[in-house]
């Protein structure tokens, strides 16, 4: 199945690890090697996340917790695709990429 991230969301998560660079040097760095590996582990299990409730239609969304950061890898599957919609802070704007949904 073919994995695919929106521009959006690659640019959420370069921000987030410039934000935890500017924090501690290699912080950020930290935070990409737990993304990359949430990434590996969506891509082996994709419905290994929590499946979001309320959402119509024939693709399911999922989000998946960083385990060391308080952010939220939210994916859909699709038929023939995993795409990442969002990467999310947990505290910080509830479902805000609803929008990404049309995409």
């Amino acid at each position: 199945m073919r994995f695919r991230i929106l521009e959006v969301a690659e640019i959420e998560a370069m921000e987030a690890a410039w934000w935890y660079d500017e924090q501690r040097r290699g912080l950020g760095d930290e935070f990409f090697s737990e993304l990359g590996n949430s990434y590996a582990e969506i891509r082996n299990t994709p419905e290994g996340g929590s499946l979001l409730e309320g959402f119509d239609g024939p693709e399911r969304i999922y989000r998946r917790q960083l385990k060391r950061f308080p952010y939220l890898v939210i994916y859909r599957i699709q038929q023939t695709e995993i795409l990442v919609l969002a990467v999310s802070h947990a505290r910080r704007r509830p479902l805000y990429w609803v929008e990404r949904l049309e995409q």
